[in-house]
């Protein structure tokens, strides 16, 4: 049954967060009173992710590492950069909306990415390293990220913002990966396909929680929150796009290019709209939200792309 669930909702992930958002601007009301739980969902989403990784496939890994290297410069340099140039541009003047486009694109790769990458082929030995590894930098790369690009203008509690990071991500994802090493791999067998709805219905959860509590902002649709939604399309677009155009470029195998395409536009943006709504004021959390209005649409496509080509290209040498 539990399977069956799995299999359905990853047929839906397109729309799965554009719908949370939905029900968390409709149940506002009374939604926003579960604020609390979203750490701790959270945090249970990430260890439920966590457990497929081992020290002995991120080895593999690091011993080719160009490809991790390349997504971290797309993840915390190329697309950071691109964020603050879009927010400084579109909105001037307004260091909020500037911060929150800046934080849409320095949040970590995103566990969801593992769901895309499996369905389409991906290396999934190179995303659980690039989960784990971008996963336990956050900490450190996000405040540092912050600070570095938006500096003094917006006030920020980073020891607060690096604890919520290591509770919410750090520690569940350790704790997972050690049973994993500790049980031989036995804990994702058994538990993995258990766990995988629950964490497909927690991503809604927070979500929609996360929604409710900027519903306020999010009610009076005006030119500004247009601007935004928009500008949050582009340049998230640009980080999938990124991803390819550098692993085509490096002449990547195809697992290689499925995963880093992914990779690089996919964020971890539960997290962020929770650091979001913990750390800093409202305005903040804007660009965060529209992020999530279309990431999922945005893997779906590309992820039809990808293998649209792929399938394209390997049937001739099928005939032949």
């Amino acid at each position: 049954m539990l399977t069956k669930l799995n299999k359905t909702l990853e047929k839906i992930m397109p729309v799965l967060t554009p719908a949370a958002v939905g029900v968390g601007l409709l149940s506002a009301s009374w939604l926003h009173t579960l604020s609390f739980l979203v750490p701790w969902i959270f945090a249970v989403m990430t260890f439920a992710g966590s457990i497929g990784s081992n020290f002995k496939d991120l080895g593999k890994v690091m011993k080719h590492p160009l490809p991790i290297i390349a997504v971290f410069l797309i993840l915390h340099l190329v697309m950071p950069l691109i964020g603050w140039a879009a927010g400084t541009l579109i909105f001037p003047g307004d260091d909020l909306t500037q911060t929150g486009f800046v934080l849409l694109f320095v949040i970590p790769t995103g566990v969801v990415s593992l769901v895309w990458v499996t369905i389409y082929g991906g290396n999934i030995a190179l995303t659980l390293a690039l989960i784990l590894l971008d996963t336990l930098l956050s900490p450190f790369i996000v405040p540092l990220s912050l600070s570095l690009i938006v500096g003094a203008k917006v006030h920020m509690d980073v020891w607060g913002m690096m604890n919520g990071l290591l509770w919410m991500v750090v520690i569940p994802s350790v704790i997972g990966m050690l049973l994993n090493h500790w049980t031989k791999g036995q804990i994702k067998t058994v538990w993995g396909p258990r766990l995988a709805p629950f964490t497909k219905i927690g991503l809604f959860a927070v979500v929609a929680i996360n929604s409710s509590v900027v519903a306020p902002h999010l009610r009076d649709m005006n030119v500004k929150l247009v601007q935004i939604i928009v500008t949050a399309l582009v340049c998230a677009t640009l980080g999938y796009l990124a991803g390819w155009l550098v692993s085509r470029s490096m002449k990547w195998d195809r697992d290689v290019t499925v995963a880093l395409t992914f990779n690089s536009g996919m964020r971890n943006l539960s997290a962020g709209a929770v650091l979001a709504i913990s750390f800093f004021p409202p305005p903040v959390v804007l660009p965060v939200i529209a992020g999530m209005l279309f990431q999922q649409l945005l893997a779906a496509l590309y992820g039809y792309n990808l293998d649209k080509k792929y399938r394209l290209k390997s049937q001739p040498s099928q005939a032949a």
